[in-house]
């Protein structure tokens, strides 16, 4: 039996356009059209609810038999919601990682960040994955990292935790705006852990993108910092 392990993802990828489209409008980032690109493909919308959702996908299905996602969306500076962020990158018949998480940045027990930990504690994979230090500098302690996922049922549980996740984020990220002073910094030091992350490059190289412009991406597009 042929595994739909990319049909699911390309549906997630769908349903998190659909709700930023419904909660926001797309805004057009200077730099950001080199970026777009047949097989990469990057998005970007603003609401009065977020100040940032990015959809980015590479899609080298037909070349190197692999498909990638990176969302993130981040709250205004003057919310100290969590930043929301999905990531995923699969072969034709597994997942091979699934890393999802509400990260702090602003107050470390916002109400969003309690919903995260009893949604995820009701989970379970096959295959959990160790952290490496950049990445525990800046994820929660109940981010979701799971390897390995080919499994229907494994594959089901991700559809509904992504469409879960950024139901909930979208509806609840709203309602802390304008009660902080200012979290630019966290949000900052988010951005500088996540370009940190030495697989990141290497993975959209080996997926085909130019070494220079994956470098130029992950610094001005992917985790652009607040200057």
């Amino acid at each position: 039996m042929e595994s739909n392990v990319w049909d699911t993802l390309i549906k997630i990828e769908e349903y998190f356009e659909q709700q930023f489209y419904a909660t926001g409008s797309i805004i057009h980032e200077p730099g950001m059209d080199r970026f777009n690109q047949p097989g990469w493909v990057n998005k970007v919308w603003q609401s009065s609810h977020y100040r940032r959702a990015h959809i980015d996908v590479v899609d080298a299905r037909e070349t190197k038999g692999l498909w990638m996602m990176h969302c993130c969306i981040f709250p205004y500076t003057h919310n100290p919601a969590p930043i929301f962020g999905f990531d995923v990158i699969a072969g034709k018949n597994k997942i091979t990682g699934c890393f999802y998480d509400y990260s702090p940045a602003g107050d470390p027990e916002h109400p969003m960040l309690e919903w995260f930990a009893e949604e995820s504690n009701k989970l379970d994979w096959n295959k959990k994955r160790k952290l490496p230090d950049w990445a525990e500098r800046i994820f929660s302690t109940n981010m979701i990292a799971a390897g390995n996922v080919s499994d229907e049922a494994e594959l089901a549980q991700i559809f509904a935790m992504a469409k879960n996740g950024v139901d909930h984020y979208l509806e609840a990220v709203s309602e802390t705006n304008n009660t902080a002073k200012d979290t630019t910094t966290a949000q900052n030091y988010y951005c500088e852990n996540q370009k940190q992350n030495p697989h990141t490059p290497k993975v959209m190289v080996s997926l085909g993108l130019s070494e220079e412009d994956v470098q130029v991406f992950i610094q001005e597009c992917l985790f652009p910092e607040i200057r």
